[in-house]
């Protein structure tokens, strides 16, 4: 399939499952709002350029934000995950396995290792800027580092889950 129709359903995809069922689910806890659009942001391929990743990232929390009525919060988070994304991938690859453009990050391109790094590192940077944001303050540090925390783990466990539904072990290091 076409990398750009197969990413194009991504993004619709993505978006759906966060709009019409993860923003329907009702908070697990008061910590824990889960999250699982930005899956889009990890699912890129390799070979894109800082600047286009960092617009798709942008777009993308862009368009969440006008379904959920957060004004740029989404936006500012996506856009800082994916700008920080190539320089993550950098340090976890050899430089000749990042620069394959076909490829995408995943379990079979990277490794356990590597992709768990890779994956919690970008959840928590967007977890912590999203939460930062919203409250633009600090009020009670703990209870905004536990908010991070749960939230973070529980994107990651369902990001997990949706790697093993989708079986993208296929492409072998």
């Amino acid at each position: 399939m076409n990398s750009f129709i197969k990413n194009s359903i991504r993004f619709i995809l993505f978006l759906l499952i966060q709009v019409v069922i993860l923003k329907e689910v009702p908070p697990v806890h008061q910590f824990i709002t889960p999250y699982l659009y930005f899956l889009f942001i990890l699912w890129l391929p390799f070979g894109i350029n800082r600047l286009s990743i960092t617009i798709l990232g942008f777009i993308l929390g862009f368009v969440l934000d006008l379904f959920s009525n957060t004004p740029g919060l989404h936006a500012a988070a996506c856009g800082l995950m994916a700008y920080i994304r190539p320089s993550i991938l950098n340090l976890l690859l050899a430089q000749e396995a990042s620069e394959e453009v076909h490829k995408e990050p995943s379990v079979g391109t990277m490794g356990w290792g590597p992709y768990l790094f890779y994956v919690f590192a970008l959840t928590f940077i967007h977890h912590f800027y999203l939460v930062l944001l919203e409250w633009l303050e600090f009020g009670s540090f703990t209870y905004f580092l536990g908010k991070v925390i749960a939230t973070t783990t529980m994107s990651v466990l369902l990001i997990f889950l949706v790697e093993l539904i989708m079986n993208r072990r296929k492409l072998k290091r």
